[in-house]
């Protein structure tokens, strides 16, 4: 069993097969939130900060935190974002960039051991990234896709994600800090997009040692009753094997099926974080073991 550890200054986070299922909160991304955006750009973090304290709030163990805004200063944005984050929340955090400046003026400034997202199959990328999260003692998200793009056959996604694995070796990377994103399509788009995902999951974490991730709202874009769909899916992709999944934890649809799934897989350990969660409290007056007032059975006559 592999363990991925990510830090803050003070907390320290693991993702695990045989750990409660990771919520990485997606909200901190200006993609597609044109007000977010503006504000970014305009030096305005209070909806960085809400939105960072809603998603603890709501039970995200990690925070992804991305500032791609185009025509913006990306690696300033980034950093003081990141900074931001750290100032108000122990939690650990995902940087999210495409671009290197940036990813590298988030590592400057965190505190504790990050995640990386992401570096692809694509050796230009590769070249850049890795000496990058080895610099800065990181663990990274590998994502299957390469030169030739995403591709449909589950074996080319785990043999782009195998790639990403040797090549890390060789920066002294280990399975441990790679995190394999194997890619979730919509499956609106892609009748067998899910079991995909499912096929891959198994070989990844026997071969390759690896945990796993996704952006679980991929598999329902287009698609009506969006959390529905993506909270079964999270349920199916944690049995398969996925250990971690960026989404929107202040949906309480799926946050119920990813707990629902920990107890299931018997991860949450005498269901103490389910009953936590959802046991009803004791109405005044009542009293018991249960939350019953306890009655005496009649004596047969």
């Amino acid at each position: 069993m592999t363990d991925t550890i990510i830090s803050s200054a003070t907390r320290e986070h693991i993702i695990g097969d045989d750990r409660a299922f990771t919520i990485i909160g997606e909200r901190i991304n200006p993609t597609g939130r044109k007000i977010l955006a503006e504000e970014m750009k305009n030096g305005d973090f209070s909806r960085v900060e809400s939105d960072a304290l809603a998603q603890v709030a709501a039970g995200a163990q990690m925070l992804d935190v991305n500032a791609g805004i185009p025509l913006a200063d990306e690696p300033a944005i980034l950093a003081k974002s990141i900074q931001l984050v750290q100032s108000i929340t122990d939690t650990p955090i995902s940087i999210d960039s495409s671009i290197i400046e940036a990813l590298e003026a988030g590592l400057a400034v965190y505190q504790g051991k990050a995640l990386v997202n992401s570096v692809t199959g694509e050796d230009e990328n590769l070249e850049r990234v890795l000496p990058l999260v080895a610099k800065y003692g990181a663990a990274v998200v590998a994502i299957s896709n390469d030169e030739t793009g995403i591709s449909e056959d589950p074996d080319v996604r785990f043999d782009v994600a195998k790639k990403i694995v040797n090549r890390a070796s060789d920066y002294g990377i280990g399975p441990e800090d790679i995190v394999i994103d194997p890619l979730v399509m919509p499956i609106g788009a892609m009748r067998y997009a899910g079991r995909q995902v499912f096929d891959i999951l198994g070989r990844i974490r026997k071969e390759l040692k690896c945990n796993t991730t996704c952006g679980a709202s991929n598999i329902s874009f287009g698609l009506p009753e969006r959390n529905g769909i993506n909270g079964a899916f999270l349920t199916m992709a944690a049995s398969a094997g996925m250990t971690s999944a960026i989404t929107n934890p202040c949906h309480e649809e799926v946050m119920r099926a990813v707990m629902a799934a920990d107890v299931l897989m018997g991860n949450d350990a005498d269901c103490l974080a389910w009953i936590r969660k959802y046991r009803q409290p004791a109405a005044e007056g009542e009293v018991g073991a249960r939350g019953r007032r306890p009655t005496r059975r009649r004596r047969p006559s």
